[in-house]
């Protein structure tokens, strides 16, 4: 594995006082069935495609993403891709905010965010 993998991706600067995250598995901890699971369901890899390709700040709230869904459903698939490792969150008040882990999927797994933003949903 290389020692440092450049990304295409690139989180903007981060803010000053940003929260701890919240419990992730470390980048040794990430396995390629989990991120994969993760990302098995379109709405979750919508969310990192979108994360990956349109980010406007370090990080992005639930409401950013513009999907017509309960929000127990959301708050679902955000965990759901929080503990596979594939996100980032932070909790801001009542608010969590979301960004890919662009350099430890990059290191861990090579080209696949790549594959990500490639794809595009099923009509």
């Amino acid at each position: 594995m290389p020692s440092q993998v450049r990304s295409t991706f690139a989180l903007p600067p981060e803010p000053p006082a940003v929260p701890d995250p919240l419990p992730e598995p470390g980048i040794d901890e990430l396995r390629l069935e989990t991120v994969m699971g993760a990302l098995s369901d379109p709405l979750r890899i919508f969310i990192v495609r979108k994360l990956l390709l349109d980010s406007e700040s370090y990080d992005h709230p639930c409401g950013w993403f513009g999907i017509d869904r309960p929000k127990s459903s959301l708050t679902h698939h955000f965990k759901a891709l929080r503990e596979a490792g594939v996100t980032r969150q932070r909790q801001y008040g009542l608010e969590r905010r979301s960004q890919v882990r662009i350099d430890d999927l990059e290191t861990r797994f090579p080209g696949l965010l790549a594959l990500v933003a490639a794809w595009e949903p099923a009509d």
